[in-house]
């Protein structure tokens, strides 16, 4: 991982858009709160649906307004024409935003058709066509692999293939042992990319939701953290306790070994990124 010292240290939340008029006031009393931590960006997650794509855009403003830190849109390819790709991007342009995320994303439901653009890296390349490098973009990266790829080397050179058509950065999605993240960066640098990739990061919080996740994602839970989490049955204090502990003792190695930054998934929430931010000491005043 010799490659990743030379950037500098970014760190992020992610959110989702949120549905109803309580999510709404949730999530801006997240943000409040997550944006005393000073982190380079947020991020928010994009719905291919009518609505729940203009959440989207509604959510991204509301934090570039209110907090005054950079919001990064998700945007996938996968059930949307060029035209509306084109037209979300110039949207977003014309407002100030400056940094995207861009992913392959998953075929909504009751659709019929994938769109004209089939894979991420077709994405970046569309974007970079049509709007230059206005936009710092994002993409994803599987340390554990895809779960839809059909061997590493695949996975490996698909990744390789959205750094070539212009990401600037990826972010990972999340995982519990680095080990396979240290393999992840080295087998990319053998291939000769040379980007920023960030380790994304899940605060444990809750065993069901984290194992339904992990089951649609192909994100390996270790054995040893399941069988924890099974022990603790409903005790919800004792899961938010050793998941933190957890967490942060994962995020302290991957900072030690020079990972260029620290992406958490926080599903709306602040208190476990909030308390393993300042158990890690993370001070972005001065960033």
């Amino acid at each position: 991982m010799e490659s990743q010292k030379q950037y500098k240290k970014k760190f992020s939340f992610e959110f989702f858009p949120p549905k109803t008029p309580e999510a709404v006031g949730k999530l801006q009393t997240t943000q409040a709160k997550l944006a005393e931590m000073n982190p380079d960006f947020f991020s928010v997650t994009f719905g291919a649906g009518g609505s729940t794509r203009d959440m989207t855009f509604e959510t991204v403003m509301d934090i570039h307004a209110k907090t005054g830190i950079e919001a990064a849109p998700h945007i996938s390819c996968i059930g949307n024409l060029n035209d509306e790709i084109k037209a979300i991007l110039e949207n977003y342009k014309d407002n100030g935003i400056k940094r995207i995320v861009a992913l392959r994303g998953d075929l909504p439901s009751g659709a019929v058709g994938y769109g004209q653009l089939r894979y991420a890296n077709e994405l970046v390349e569309f974007i970079r066509q049509e709007t230059g490098d206005h936009f710092h973009i994002e993409v994803a990266a599987y340390p554990e692999f895809h779960p839809q790829a059909p061997n590493a080397k695949t996975d490996i050179e698909n990744f390789r293939k959205k750094v070539d058509a212009g990401a600037n950065s990826a972010i990972t999605q999340y995982f519990y042992n680095p080990f396979a993240y240290y393999r992840f960066v080295d087998n990319c640098e053998k291939l000769g990319v040379d980007i920023p990739i960030v380790a994304g990061v899940m605060p444990i919080i809750n065993c069901t939701q984290l194992v339904r996740f992990s089951e649609g994602c192909g994100a390996e839970i270790p054995r040893w953290i399941l069988k924890r989490l099974q022990e603790f049955g409903d005790d919800r204090v004792s899961i938010r306790k050793f998941g933190i502990d957890v967490t942060t003792e994962l995020c302290e190695q991957l900072l030690t070994n020079d990972a260029p930054g620290l992406h958490f998934y926080t599903m709306n929430q602040s208190e476990a990124s909030v308390a393993i931010w300042k158990n890690l000491g993370i001070d972005q005043r001065d960033s």
